[in-house]
């Protein structure tokens, strides 16, 4: 778990690094941070209108990079490279708003066991590879099922995919806030 202090730290990397991506530059974090954020972390940056309608999101699963780097690249790539919406541009910036969530390493679970809302989820067969996080089924109110289905859809496999031999399901917990929480 982290503090409040780490928390309110990854935030303000997450809005500088979003900040200066829409100006068409790269923020570096500060180098003198706690060890939990200097620590190698796996995030997703959320980046959402004020309204709630997603804007864009992007994450990297395997811990490989400091978490605070990790969440400056993230946000970066969320407001800049997501395939689904036009890159974020400087006058949008203070209409938008960061979420975090720090993730688990990915593991495999039984379908049987996955709790929705606890658990995000990965779906793996040959190339194809989709992941939800685990506030997407909370949000949507799905059930378990019906969130393994979206997970496989999300990896362009048929829904049903994970019942099927040679697919993977993998599980992670992930902390979760944002600038609403503040």
């Amino acid at each position: 778990m982290l503090s409040q202090d780490e928390r309110r730290t990854l935030l303000d990397i997450a809005r500088r690094s979003l900040s200066e991506a829409a100006a068409g530059a790269t923020y570096r974090p500060p180098t003198d941070l706690p060890p939990t954020l200097l620590a190698p972390g796996a995030a997703f940056v959320t980046v959402r209108a004020w309204d709630g309608q997603l804007r864009g999101c992007i994450g990297q699963t395997e811990a490989v990079a400091p978490l605070a780097e990790t969440v400056a690249q993230m946000a970066q790539a969320a407001s800049q490279q997501d395939p689904r919406f036009p890159p974020v541009a400087p006058g949008e910036v203070d209409g938008l708003r960061v979420e975090i969530s720090v993730l688990s390493q990915p593991e495999p679970i039984d379908p049987a066991d996955i709790e929705v809302g606890r658990h995000g989820l990965v779906i793996e067969r040959g190339v194809a590879r989709g992941l939800l996080l685990p506030q997407v089924a909370s949000e949507r109110d799905w059930d378990r099922e019906t969130f393994l289905d979206h997970t496989c859809l999300k990896a362009g496999l048929p829904a049903g995919a994970w019942r099927e031999a040679g697919t993977r399901v993998l599980a992670f917990t992930a902390e979760v806030f944002g600038e609403d929480d503040e």
